[in-house]
Parts: structure tokens; C-alpha cells; sequence
């Protein structure tokens, strides 16, 4: 398939999809600090005096 032929998305449709991205970026991070801190409370304090 030739460039020429291709779809091209707008300078619109590309903010979109940048602004799009970023969101599931922002969102998938929050997830990840509440999976942690979920952990964190389950676990407790005695999480960090432990012998290594």
C-alpha cells in the first residue's frame, strides 16, 4: 500500500488521540498507587520489619 493511500488522521483527530492516551495513562497510574497502597493497609506496618 502507497502512503497516498493511506487514511491520514487531522491535526483534531490527533489531539484526540494524545489526549485519549494521556487519560489511560493518568488512570492505569492511579490504579497502580491504589493497588499499592491497597497492599500497604492489608499488609500492614509489620511489611517493613522484617529481616531480610
Amino acid at each position: 500500500m502507497a502512503d497516498d493511500e493511506r487514511i491520514k488522521p487531522t491535526e483534531k483527530q490527533l489531539k484526540a488521540r494524545r489526549n485519549r492516551s494521556i487519560g489511560i495513562a493518568l488512570a492505569l497510574v492511579v490504579f497502580v498507587i491504589i493497588v499499592y497502597l491497597g497492599t500497604l493497609l492489608n499488609l500492614g506496618p509489620a511489611v517493613f520489619d522484617r529481616a531480610m
